[in-house]
């Protein structure tokens, strides 16, 4: 089934991609934590997972797609001890903290409706299985990996990596962690710099706290994904996604916890998308360059010279692999927003060109002329239009099935759209390709703008409601012909040239109109 071929981040090489049962594919993807809006940053990983994941449902594969919801704890383990952002925020804005959660949850799957993601199979949060988190806790200290200090619980990674290679999805090795591993202030019940909190006692101001065999308290952020992804993908699963920036100390100690309790590594692929920067630089509160996704869609925000809709914002992502940087700007934004005007407005053409008219044209095409395009002009220098159309169109497998190119399946589709235009426009005429050629090129773009890059036409509302006033214009300028009133003909005509619309008189007496 598969030829699927995707970077391992843990063995670094590209694999072929073989489900563990057959027909089935299990995914788990690191979700959000939901302290505040999602902003730029999380729109990458999000898009990116997405097409991966319509890619495995195209393929025929029955996916479960989980999700979580961090919605408790996600203290710093290398930052600020003890913060809970969920806790913290809810103070600011004087809101229970599932009042919090609720809105920035429901915000988030706002944001990412407007993206055209669909949604995971299964969304679990963390609150919601404190039970299941407790209960591998208890089997990570029966085995001996972790140990209790003060009502919280570290996991021992000392211990751990002299019989297993601790590091190797980060590359990091533990000496070098320990001696640049600094102290933080309430960790000094820690054994070692480099354990990880599993369970953290909870200071009596801390509003949101489980009891547990430990004291009351609440669960470390690592533990909360490998229980979540266990309860719901098993002891091993296919694929687990996220951030390059999960990959130390996030997916590290997933690893780690979730092979001492399940006695085997979680999941076959490790697959990690880079990070989005603005301006060269990354995004960070210090820099005052996070963009909040309603700020993008809105334009209001100070380093945004427009707003930009949620199709462009998901264009420009998909334009570039999803394992190289990505750097935002306004002109890069900005000329996503035109590319893709055009690639769709060649597919919405593309998609009403009627097949039945197709085939009544008949298989055999009126010529095979050696047409190419630099830029939009019509070259006749190249490979016959016929070799190129069906090379172009086969290349969109090669490059997904290599690691999810979506770059190149965009590049390929912007030399297929000055073939579309030219028989749009009839400088070349539909007989020049055979009807089976045509029909390729209508399932295919079909297949990847909107199954699998999952892009769609935001003005489609409004281009319908353009047509349909358009089809009564140009009634009203056939009556008025029929009549022999070329008065009211030509001033149809002359106005709706005056805003931008050419009409355009047939040699079958249609009328066909475009925009200048």
């Amino acid at each position: 089934m598969s030829g699927l071929k995707v970077y391992n981040s843990y063995t670094r090489e590209k694999e072929e991609f073989i489900s563990i049962v057959p027909g089935y594919v299990g995914m788990y993807v690191c979700g959000p934590t939901v302290s505040g809006e999602s902003h730029l940053g999380h729109a990458r990983p999000y898009i990116t997972f997405d097409v991966i994941f319509r890619y495995l449902l195209y393929m025929g594969y029955k996916v479960r797609y989980v999700r979580n919801i961090t919605d408790a704890g996600h203290f710093e383990e290398e930052g600020r001890e003890a913060e809970d952002k969920i806790s913290k925020k809810a103070v600011i804005e004087k809101m229970e903290p599932m009042e919090l959660v609720q809105k920035y949850t429901n915000l988030f799957h706002w944001a990412f409706e407007q993206f055209n993601c669909l949604p995971p199979s299964i969304e679990p949060t963390a609150t919601g299985h404190i039970v299941e988190q407790i209960n591998m806790i208890e089997k990570i200290i029966e085995a001996g990996y972790a140990y209790v200090a003060d009502g919280s619980v570290y996991f021992d990674v000392k211990k751990y990596a002299q019989t297993h290679d601790y590091g190797k999805l980060s590359g990091r090795i533990l000496d070098d962690l320990l001696s640049t591993t600094r102290n933080l202030e309430g960790q000094e019940e820690k054994q070692d710099r480099a354990d990880f909190a599993l369970w953290k006692a909870a200071p009596p101001e801390h509003i949101m706290r489980w009891k547990s065999p430990w004291g009351e308290g609440f669960p470390g952020w690592h533990i909360e994904c490998s229980a979540m992804s266990t309860k719901y993908l098993g002891k091993e699963f296919d694929i687990h996604g996220g951030g390059m920036d999960l990959l130390f100390p996030h997916h590290e100690s997933e690893i780690a916890q979730s092979t001492i309790c399940n006695h085997i590594e979680p999941a076959r692929y490790w697959i990690h998308n880079n990070m989005i920067t603005i301006n060269g630089r990354k995004m960070g509160k210090s820099y005052n360059n996070v963009i909040r996704l309603t700020e993008l869609f809105s334009g209001n925000h100070p380093m945004l010279e427009q707003a930009y809709s949620p199709m462009t914002v998901r264009f420009f992502i998909l334009q570039t692999h999803y394992r190289s940087t990505l750097d935002f700007s306004n002109e890069a934004l900005q000329a996503s927003e035109k590319g893709l005007r055009r690639l769709m407005d060649a597919y919405a053409w593309l998609k009403e060109l009627d097949s039945s008219k197709l085939k009544d044209q008949g298989s055999a095409p009126e010529h095979n002329a050696a047409l190419s395009f630099v830029g939009n002009q019509v070259s006749t220098d190249a490979e016959p239009l016929q070799e190129k159309v069906v090379r172009l169109l086969t290349e969109f497998d090669e490059f997904i099935n290599d690691d999810f190119n979506t770059a190149k399946i965009l590049a390929n589709m912007f030399e297929l759209v000055p073939v579309i235009n030219s028989l749009k426009d009839k400088s070349i005429s539909l007989t020049a390709l055979p009807v089976e050629t045509l029909q390729l090129l209508q399932g295919k773009m079909k297949a990847y703008v909107e199954d699998i890059l999952g892009l769609k036409d935001e003005d489609a509302e409004e281009i319908n409601k353009l047509k349909g006033v358009m089809q009564v214009l140009i009634d009203m300028r056939k009556e008025a012909r029929a009549k022999k009133d070329w008065m009211t003909s030509d001033k149809i005509r002359n106005q709706l040239l005056q805003l931008g619309i050419v009409l355009k008189d047939e040699k079958d007496g249609s009328i066909s109109w475009s925009l200048k």
